[in-house]
């Protein structure tokens, strides 16, 4: 029995993981059942002894592939300075290589826009983990007050995948390239603090 669950265990995650890789790539229209149990080599016969609906493996695929990408960041932020985390997370997002390799990457930019006008247990899966990735970038504001530190953690956040989707629908170019550069100076330009310029009155003579 104990080698039975054990192997039911596995065999889910299995088609989890491959059904995240999948939709990141195609969409989340872009499969059927059949399809996504193909991605882990199985038969769409026992798809139901491990999901209730296709809605619910969508839902886990997407929470799959969103905590990739926030252990990638706690990784990243553990290994950085201070002071350097916060812009080296919107770096390493905006890179060309994460734009070029959908299916290893963020969900948000390959999904949202589907999710959007699927079921509501795919839109609370992508929200629940969305909070989770603005807290951390919120933890890498630590001199921030804590309202301001969120609105700057979603504003940068909602940068990023703005920035990835549309280098991806122009195509690797110029255009692309520097979609991607805009993307780092916007989101990163948040945490600068505005340089203090002296305005000088301007005096009129009286006649």
């Amino acid at each position: 029995m104990r080698y039975v669950e054990d192997h039911r265990r596995q065999t889910h995650s299995r088609i989890v993981e491959n059904a995240s890789y999948g939709l990141r790539q195609r969409g989340a229209d872009g499969l059927s059942v059949v399809d996504l149990m193909k991605l882990a080599g199985l038969t769409h016969g026992g798809f139901y002894n491990h999901f209730a609906s296709r809605a619910a493996l969508v839902g886990e695929a997407i929470a799959f592939a969103m905590d990739q990408m926030i252990e990638r960041w706690k990784k990243l932020a553990n290994g950085k300075a201070n002071g350097e985390r916060f812009e080296a997370l919107i770096a390493d997002y905006l890179r060309p290589q994460h734009r070029d390799n959908p299916e290893h990457g963020c969900a948000l930019p390959a999904l949202a826009a589907d999710v959007a006008r699927s079921s509501p247990s795919e839109r609370r899966a992508l929200a629940s983990k969305l909070e989770k990735m603005i807290d951390v970038f919120v933890e890498q504001l630590p001199d921030v007050a804590p309202q301001e530190a969120r609105q700057i953690a979603t504003g940068a956040i909602a940068t990023m995948v703005g920035s990835i989707v549309l280098s991806r629908a122009v195509g690797v170019g110029k255009l692309s390239d520097g979609i991607l550069d805009a993307g780092r100076m916007t989101a990163g330009g948040r945490t600068r603090k505005p340089e203090r310029r002296t305005v000088k009155a301007m005096r009129c003579d009286k006649s």
